[in-house]
């Protein structure tokens, strides 16, 4: 039997072409789906269709728009079940995982489908008499949006809602590596009748398309969110088209756990932090920087938590991690492991890619923690977006703060910890934008903004109101009356 083909999405029709496949990383023998890779030809078509589209969308009414935007998770609801199981088929992240995910981008369609009937302005008084002045949001225009492969359902639903109901047009680019989960978002806007050109899919390479959207002259902003490397080319690219730019990129996340600590809370925060997903979260836990009072009592259940969790395929009961995305996110564990063998000795568990069996059919690889990090190790300082936890030691908690900002990023960071005024220590002293206390560092709402700071982030802020403030932007007007 033959894999279901997926057309690209181009000015309200499915188009076609030559194709790519989508393998399952649990177990490669299964091809999810065939894509239509879409070339730089598809893609100036696309952003003409989408300025074409962009008048009569932007001047529907917001409530309009937002009508539509529910429309769109009403039909995601009622294939919640189906989306949760193709995400972990072609992801790798466990069900329960995949399901939690499908229903975060459903309630992001109806947040911002709520923000079309609100859409603020100002109203202030002129010091003139009789002058009524005001401001109002305007669109940005045609945006073009850069999706990763790791939330590859909950981040296009919060780059695609807010422009969308600010009355933008968008191009959407899937990761190669997890294109059905946008697929289905894209499948159900045009289900709920958003008009044709507002809303285009191109599948397919970075290399062959990403330059493309980044260059075609209808785009007037781009919103990305990857890797670093990417991320800077980008930036300089846009750059020269004095574009809107919004990037989220990489992180080295610590938890910061203090002897006060709940202790058994704080070991699970860090296993889950640290492994659930594979580690594939920018959000992820890649540090853990433990007081000495209590530092080998904790690594030592840390250790024994970490070996009791199921690594498998993520369509099975009772596992907790999945595979890595495909081989080469799994060569690129298995790289970071030897250097910390080279670093730091043998793991205090896991360093194995996992074979035999169904293991061999899928890119498994075991939970990793290595002991005695210190700052200047390539483990405390490089991202490595798998299950490979770095621990470190800290005297006190101002020696803790002080390695947990001793990075080039600033995404998230979390701290254990009882003491009230050690928390506020931590919330104005850590250099990241993204806080938890005693929480996992992975694992965030859609009502609040998202973002990092130094290294990690580039632009406002993405979801919550914040997101309107890159989908948006002033009219100002000044009426004598």
């Amino acid at each position: 039997m033959s894999a279901e083909v997926f057309r690209n999405y181009i000015n309200g029709e499915w188009t076609d072409g030559g194709y790519f496949e989508n393998r399952n990383p649990a177990d490669t023998g299964e091809v999810v789906g065939q894509f239509v890779k879409a070339t730089a030809g598809d893609v100036a078509k696309a952003a003409d269709a989408a300025q074409a589209a962009l008048s009569g969308w932007s001047n529907m009414p917001a409530p309009a728009r937002g009508a539509l935007l529910f429309k769109v998770a009403d039909i995601l609801e009622k294939k919640f079940d189906q989306l949760g199981a193709e995400m972990t088929r072609e992801e790798g992240k466990t069900l329960p995982e995949a399901k939690g995910e499908v229903r975060r981008a459903i309630n992001i369609f109806r947040y911002f489908g709520g923000e079309g009937a609100r859409m603020p302005g100002m109203v202030v008084p002129s010091e003139r008499d009789r002058v009524h002045m005001f401001a109002i949001r305007k669109p940005i225009g045609v945006v073009g949006q850069i999706n990763p492969w790791n939330f590859p359902i909950a981040i296009p639903a919060w780059k695609l809602a807010p422009a969308l109901i600010a009355g933008n047009t968008v191009l959407l680019k899937p990761a190669s590596a997890a294109p059905l989960s946008s697929w289905r978002i894209v499948e159900a806007c045009h289900e709920a009748g958003i008009p044709k050109g507002v809303v285009n899919y191109l599948a397919g390479s970075g290399g062959a398309i990403g330059g493309a959207i980044v260059n075609a002259p209808p785009v007037k902003a781009i919103s990305f969110t990857g890797s670093c490397g990417i991320g800077n080319w980008i930036h300089a690219e846009a750059s020269k088209r004095r574009l809107r730019i919004q990037l989220e990129m990489g992180g080295k996340n610590p938890t910061i756990v203090l002897a006060d600590a709940d202790f058994d809370a704080a070991v699970e925060n860090v296993c889950n932090a640290a492994f659930f997903s594979t580690g594939q979260k920018c959000t992820a836990t890649s540090r853990v920087i433990v007081e000495d009072a209590i530092h080998d009592r904790f690594v030592e259940a840390l250790v024994a938590r970490t070996k009791k969790l199921k690594v498998g395929n993520g369509m099975e009961p009772g596992i907790d991690i999945g595979p890595a995305i495909d081989q080469g996110q799994l060569d690129v564990n298995l790289r970071y492991i030897e250097i910390g063998r080279k670093e730091c000795g043998e793991p205090l568990c896991g360093g194995k890619r996992l074979t035999g069996g169904a293991y061999d059919k899928g890119y498994f690889v075991e939970p990793t923690i290595f002991a005695g990090v210190t700052e200047n190790m390539t483990l405390a300082q490089e991202e490595i977006f798998g299950p490979v936890l770095a621990v470190m030691r800290a005297k006190d908690p101002a020696s803790a703060l002080r390695i947990a900002n001793n990075i080039p990023f600033g995404l998230s960071a979390s701290i254990q910890t009882s003491n009230v005024s050690r928390v506020f220590d931590f919330v104005y002293g850590m250099e990241a934008g993204l806080l938890t206390v005693n929480l996992p560092s992975a694992g965030v709402e859609y009502q609040l903004p998202f973002g990092g700071t130094k290294d990690s982030s580039f632009g406002p802020k993405e979801q919550g109101p914040a997101a309107m403030d890159f989908y948006s932007d002033w009219k100002t007007i000044y009426l004598k009356y």
